[in-house]
C-alpha cells in the first residue's frame, strides 16, 4: 500500500480536533477508500479512545463496526503546523501530523507499523511538520523500510 500525494494536505489549520478528523475522512472519501458514513465513525472512535498517539501525531480511524464502509485500504495525511489540540485546555495534546486510516483485510497494518516506527523518532515528525509539499512527505515516508 503506497502513500498517495493526492490524499495529503499541507499547511492546514483547524479550530477543533473534530474538524481535523473530518478533513482526514473527507480525503479518504475523495480517494474512493470509504463511504461518507466512515467519517462519523472516525469521530466516534476518538470519543471512545483518543486517536492521539503522542509525539505530535494523531491517527484517526473508524470503529470496528465501520469496516463495512471501507471500500479499499487508504491513508490520508494532513499537516497542521500550528497543531490541533486532541487533549484538554489543561492538558494539551497537540497533533501536527494526522494520518487518517482506512483498512481492508489488514492491508493497512503494515503501513501503520511503518508510520509508528518512523514517528517514534520526533526528529522525523519535525521533518513531516516542516515539509513544504505533499511530494516531500511522500518521499520521507517512502524511505521507511
Amino acid at each position: 500500500m503506497k502513500v498517495n500525494a493526492e490524499l495529503i494536505l499541507v499547511n492546514q489549520h483547524y479550530a477543533t480536533k473534530e474538524e481535523a478528523i473530518r478533513a482526514c475522512g473527507e480525503l479518504l472519501v475523495k480517494g474512493g477508500c470509504v463511504d461518507e458514513n466512515y467519517i462519523e465513525a472516525m469521530i466516534e472512535r476518538d470519543k471512545l479512545v483518543s486517536v492521539y498517539m503522542g509525539n505530535f501525531i494523531a491517527i484517526p480511524h473508524g470503529t470496528d463496526e465501520a469496516k463495512k464502509y471501507v471500500k479499499k485500504s487508504g491513508i490520508s495525511i494532513i499537516q497542521v503546523p500550528a497543531g490541533v489540540n486532541f487533549g484538554t485546555e489543561e492538558d494539551e495534546q497537540l497533533a501536527m501530523i494526522l494520518f487518517g486510516i482506512a483498512g481492508k483485510d489488514g492491508e493497512h497494518l503494515d503501513l501503520l507499523q511503518k508510520i509508528a516506527i518512523f514517528c517514534s523518532d520526533v526528529d522525523n515528525v519535525v521533518k513531516l511538520a516542516d515539509a513544504q509539499s505533499a511530494e516531500e512527505i511522500v518521499r520521507y515516508l517512502e524511505e521507511v523500510e
